[in-house]
């Protein structure tokens, strides 16, 4: 019986859900599952997951008491609830879950490491170990920064919202574990720049992107896993099979699923270590002025922690609307 895409797939590259949905996860059961503050604040919105949402609350005026300001209540239940989302999607999942830091702190370094040692904190008092989260961090050059500290700490970091070359070989300079270039807004920035309609998979900047990034870890030999992200459609997945991973949203794992023909691999680290690619030396200087030149990369980071920030503010008045409904 011929195998369809996802199975072949799953054969040369770890597939990760990109979802906060915990029935899509048990659906697909992939090793992995990556969320972020849209997802959350999507998910928080579903009746289904009403309960995670209302214990969360709950929990945090217990640890409050019943005198604290409603103020202090959401703010303490904002922080814990991507948790309570992620201990859901560790029970269904054999792998590790991403868990974002507050995008607000995108350009602090300082404030970014306290996050991140709280957030690992809170798992570890839940009894899950900090080998099975990954701390998903805004790839600025602050936040780069404050991974290369949790990394040496032991805390493994997700680099997301990572757009050009210049981030991802800081990222690996920085020793970092992960990161999650995004494939499909970069192709909506050159679509809407260009006034281009379409591209044909091979010919997308976003699988450019995502391949010259993977050449350039595996020509020099760097330990940081590349992790394809934020997919438009299958033909961008299909052109990167081969990537170490790829975080899929349930909707295009379901394609993936139900379409049969041959995957060939593309990307492959012997081609790679073939390949003629200049090594470039990595400085804040050098990180700014690649940043600066590369208008698309500049504008996507900007967008997305902005996009990032909104859902966030939007997460916090829900919490303050259903508490005051708790609360009577």
């Amino acid at each position: 019986m011929p195998k369809n895409l996802l199975e072949q797939l799953r054969e040369m590259t770890v597939v990760v859900a990109d979802t906060g949905d915990l029935q899509a996860i048990e659906t697909f059961k992939p090793r992995d599952a990556t969320t972020n503050p849209s997802l959350i604040t999507a998910a928080a919105q579903m009746p289904q997951y009403q309960s995670i949402v209302d214990d969360t609350l709950k929990g945090a005026r217990q640890t409050l008491g019943k005198d604290a300001p409603a103020s202090q209540v959401v703010s303490l239940a904002f922080d814990r609830l991507a948790v309570s989302f992620g201990l859901k999607i560790l029970e269904i999942i054999e792998g590790r879950v991403s868990t974002e830091v507050d995008a607000r702190l995108s350009y602090d370094t300082e404030g970014t490491i306290a996050k991140a040692r709280d957030i690992i904190a809170q798992y570890e008092a839940a009894g899950v170990s900090k080998e099975r989260v990954l701390i998903k961090i805004a790839a600025t050059w602050e936040g780069i920064q404050a991974a290369a500290v949790l990394e040496k700490e032991g805390i493994h970091c997700n680099l997301t919202l990572l757009f050009g070359l210049h981030q991802a070989i800081a990222c690996a300079e920085a020793g970092v574990t992960l990161i999650s270039p995004f494939v499909g807004r970069i192709l909506d920035w050159y679509k809407k720049n260009t006034g281009r309609e379409s591209y044909l998979p091979h010919e997308d900047p976003g699988v450019q992107s995502v391949t010259q990034i993977y050449n350039y870890y595996k020509k020099f030999g760097y330990k940081t896993e590349v992790m394809g992200a934020s997919f438009r459609n299958i033909g961008e997945i299909t052109e990167l099979a081969g990537c170490d991973l790829l975080t899929i949203a349930p909707s295009l794992l379901a394609e993936l699923q139900s379409t049969e023909g041959d995957l060939p691999r593309k990307l492959d680290p012997a081609k790679a270590a073939e390949a003629s690619i200049e090594k470039i030396t990595m400085d804040k200087e050098t990180f700014d002025r690649m940043h600066a030149e590369n208008r698309m990369a500049s504008e996507k980071l900007s967008e997305g922690i902005d996009g990032f920030t909104k859902a966030l503010e939007t997460l916090e008045q829900l919490l303050s609307t259903r508490l005051s409904y708790l609360e009577g």
